[in-house]
Order: structure tokens, then C-alpha cells, then sequence
């Protein structure tokens, strides 16, 4: 009876073994990202766990600005996609980083609309009196913001327009404010308006990229995952076949590639 006893005890920590070792060896991952890319990193992170399914990936999505103040605060975030690359050069600059920088794409900005027929508009429209309000990401920490201020500043329509503008907190909730109707047009990041969602329930028109600086976006993986293998697996995947037809599919211009 003892005998049995053991051999029971025996199979059972052998099965208990095998049934966590897969929970022990699973990698995990953190990543955030500009609000911008959302669309396309959901398809890309969705196409990486194809040959990673065993392994736990959480995305979080928001204001490149704010992301770059919590990871310096000690965020546990193991890669980090902005908007801007020059937030996180300066979290490189700092030793925040696990390696260089690395340049992803340039994003775009557009006149997006659900009410109107923005195709046929251009930014000097804005200055329409019966368009009541205007909705931008907010300019103090959303790349995209920064870009359609500076855009407004060069058609001479920033400081006229200042009644009218509508801030939100990244580029998504800028567009949401158009879609709820908080807004009767926003600019907005072109990977958004190419979304199914709002490509079905608006239109958009391409705003000159001579009138903002680049919107040259980046992304590093952070010095708390340098010893992370799956946070280097992901970011070789940007690099690929994969990721980069998805990216290209929404409108973002990649590194060696011209605009479609």
C-alpha cells in the first residue's frame, strides 16, 4: 500500500510539473504605444502571436508624452512606440533605453469628417463660420497636436481658430470627439481615418506636409527589458515582411520607403 502510495505521489508532482512548466517558460510583455498606430499594432501584435502563443502580450495605448514622463517615473514598460521619436532619443539620452533608438515611420495628418465632406476641404475651410468647433490632440504632449498646431500656424489660422479648437487627449480621443459629434471636424493621424470604422463614416483630405515639421516616429525597448528575449523578438517583427505591409496599409510612410 505504501509502495502504491509513492508511485501516486510521484505521478502527481510529475503532472504538476508538466502543467506549469509552460506558465514558467512563457515570456511576457508590456508595450506602449501612440494612440496613432493602434489600429496597426492590434493586426501586427495579432500576427506575432501567431508563433508566440503561449506568451502573454498587453498593449496599452495613449499619449506619447505622457508615456515618456512614466516611464522616467519607473513605469513597468518594456517597449515604447512614440509618436515622436525625439521622446524616446531623450529617454535614450538618459540610459532608459536597452539599445539605439529605433525610427519605425513618419505619420501623416488629415481633415477628417463625418458631417461634412472633407475630400473638398482644405484647412482654410476651418475659418467657416458655420463650422462651430475644430478638434486637435493636445499640442503640450501629443505629437500629433504639435503637428496640426504648427500646420494652423502656417495658413495664419491658429490664433483666429482659438474659439473654436477642441483638445483631446491623443490622437484617438481627438477623432472620437469628431465621430460623437463634439466636433464637427478634427485633424487627425491618416492611420486612424483609414480604419474601416471611421473610412466608412467619413472622409478625409491629406493636409500638406510642408506646413509641419516630419512626424518621424520611433520606438526603443526600455532598459527594464534588456534582458527580456521577447521584447527583442518583437522589435526584429517590426522589422519584417509582416509589420511593415500592415503598417504601409494605414497610411504610414517606413524607413526606406516612399509614400504610397
Amino acid at each position: 500500500m505504501q509502495g502504491i502510495r509513492r508511485l501516486l505521489v510521484a505521478t502527481l508532482v510529475i503532472l504538476v510539473a508538466s502543467l506549469s512548466a509552460p506558465a514558467a517558460l512563457a515570456g511576457s510583455l508590456t508595450i506602449v504605444a501612440a494612440a496613432d498606430v493602434k489600429f496597426a499594432m492590434d493586426e501586427i501584435v495579432a500576427a506575432f502571436r501567431e508563433a508566440h502563443p503561449d506568451d502573454r502580450i498587453r498593449v496599452i495605448y495613449g499619449s506619447s508624452g505622457k508615456f515618456h514622463t512614466q516611464i522616467q517615473q519607473g513605469a513597468p514598460f518594456d517597449l515604447y512606440f512614440s509618436a515622436d521619436i525625439a521622446f524616446p532619443r531623450g529617454l535614450e539620452e538618459k540610459g532608459l533605453s536597452a539599445g539605439p533608438t529605433r525610427p519605425y515611420a513618419v505619420g501623416r495628418i488629415v481633415l477628417w469628417s463625418n458631417v461634412r465632406d472633407a475630400t473638398q476641404m482644405t484647412l482654410q475651410d476651418l475659418a467657416d463660420p458655420t463650422i462651430r468647433k475644430i478638434a486637435i490632440a493636445n499640442p503640450r504632449h501629443a505629437p500629433y497636436g504639435m503637428r496640426a498646431e504648427e500646420a494652423l500656424r502656417s495658413v495664419g489660422l491658429w490664433d483666429p481658430l482659438q474659439g473654436k479648437i477642441v483638445q483631446g487627449e491623443n490622437i484617438a480621443q481627438t477623432a472620437q470627439f469628431v465621430q460623437t459629434g463634439n466636433a464637427e471636424v478634427g485633424i487627425i493621424a491618416l492611420a486612424l481615418a483609414l480604419n474601416p470604422t471611421l473610412a466608412e463614416a467619413g472622409g478625409y483630405h491629406l493636409i500638406d506636409d510642408s506646413l509641419h515639421e516630419p512626424l518621424e516616429q520611433g520606438f526603443i525597448i526600455t532598459q527594464r527589458a534588456a534582458n527580456n528575449p521577447l521584447a527583442a523578438a518583437f522589435a526584429d517583427f517590426m522589422d519584417g515582411p509582416a509589420a511593415r505591409e500592415i503598417m504601409i496599409r494605414y497610411g504610414f510612410i517606413l524607413p526606406g520607403e516612399a509614400a504610397q
